[in-house]
């Protein structure tokens, strides 16, 4: 058995992605979509240029999701001076919080096995990770 990091992250990351699936396949989302409605949900009122920044995402494709989760009735855009701001329509905070809801209801089935002391550690552990991750820039943007 491969013990990597590289390797757990990526079949958990499988696990986690099937997972969600299942759920957004429910309300109408795609896996694609996930972080932009979580980004807006979370941000109220940020315009498209912020949520392509802060996700670091293609300018083209930002925008063709931005205007189908309108489409989709999942988001709103009102134009504001020659920017577009972005919120969630009351569609989209349902979705939304199902969304968010779905990475602590993973979490709760994958760490069942640990203890609540051994979830703390892991979790802390790889935060510590993560931290130096992204001061190496190991991780590079779109």
């Amino acid at each position: 058995m491969i013990q990597t990091l590289a390797y757990y992250s990526t079949v958990l990351s499988r696990s986690f992605a099937a997972y969600t699936a299942r759920i957004l396949e429910q309300i109408g989302l795609s896996q694609g979509l996930l972080y932009l409605l979580l980004y807006v949900g979370r941000h109220p009122g940020c315009t498209q240029s912020e949520l392509t920044e802060a996700l670091g995402l293609d300018w083209g494709y930002c925008q063709r999701s931005t205007l189908r989760l309108v489409e989709d009735g999942f988001f709103l855009r009102e134009k504001h001076g020659r920017a577009y701001h972005l919120s969630l329509s009351e569609k989209g905070t349902q979705a939304f919080q199902t969304s968010h809801q779905v990475f602590f209801d993973w979490d709760n089935e994958i760490l069942q096995p640990l203890s609540n002391e051994e979830r703390t550690q892991l979790l802390t552990l790889l935060a510590k990770v993560k931290e130096k991750e992204a001061n190496t820039k190991l991780c590079t943007r779109r």
